[in-house]
């Protein structure tokens, strides 16, 4: 089986062009692990769709499903215009979260940012937990996919491979939640750590990057309407929370290596 390792902001996956094998989540377990096998956050498939221009299946490290990745798909739309599978610069995507919007930004014939339209992010009221006998205030906001996001005075006192694996088995969310913990920097300008149910610490989360600016801007601490910087552990994403709660999200998608495997 050939794959293409790709990254957004180190939010890496193991690439794989045509239909979904059955045995998919083993592969990605198998494949996932960085000492086994080529080693990822998990692994995308893309293929050809009926409502779309394309689909996308995520499986995380761990086997399970996931519903969206914001830095996968980016690499997605990277992939298909990269390899030629398309010459359209404004792609629709079928997830299992409905079909997303990817508008492609190239240089030299190759993808290097894409801009995606993420949705409406629903923003619910701030709700406590109790975690090791502290009480933690957070915020649970869906995009496509369910994120818990936790404010911060100074996210470097954080543990995120404690605290998140704690909140996401503690939060009552079937199959888990992903765990955004954030320190708002100055207006507009957030720093975030990540825990990916199914995959663990994160260099970035699309999806929770989006998730942590849209519960921000309900706070107050960040502008509607305006661009957001959103600093994850890999690098910078470029989020817009518009008056209704539609996000939008730019950032880098890189090729690292085009490989072949025996497992499978």
């Amino acid at each position: 089986m050939r794959f293409t390792k790709m990254e957004g902001l180190g939010n890496d996956y193991l690439y794989v062009y045509g239909e979904v094998p059955e045995n998919a989540a083993e592969l990605s377990r198998r494949l996932s692990d960085r000492h086994f096998g080529p080693g990822a956050d998990g692994m995308i498939f893309i293929s050809e769709s009926d409502s779309a221009d394309f689909s996308m299946r995520i499986f995380n490290a761990d086997g399970s499903e996931a519903l969206m990745c914001g830095n996968g798909i980016r690499c997605v739309g990277k992939y298909v215009y990269d390899k030629g599978y398309t010459d359209k610069r404004v792609l629709r995507i079928d997830t299992l979260s409905g079909i997303r919007t990817l508008r492609l930004f190239a240089q030299g014939g190759k993808v290097k940012n894409a801009a995606v339209d993420m949705g409406i992010a629903e923003v619910s009221e701030e709700r406590m937990l109790n975690v090791e006998e502290r009480k933690i205030l957070y915020t649970y906001v869906s995009v496509g996919n369910p994120h818990a996001v936790v404010f911060v005075d100074d996210i470097d006192k954080v543990m995120p491979e404690r605290l998140g694996k704690l909140i996401e088995n503690k939060v009552d969310f079937i199959g888990g939640i992903n765990v955004e913990f954030v320190q708002p920097v100055s207006r507009n300008k957030l720093r975030v750590k990540v825990w990916e149910r199914g995959s663990g610490v994160t260099l970035a989360c699309g999806t929770g990057a989006c998730a942590a600016s849209a519960a921000a801007a309900r706070k107050g601490l960040c502008d509607l309407n305006s661009s957001i910087s959103a600093t994850l552990d890999g690098g910078m994403l470029d989020i817009c929370i518009d008056s209704d709660y539609r996000a939008s999200m730019t950032g880098p998608a890189n090729t690292v290596y085009e490989g072949e495997t025996d497992i499978c």
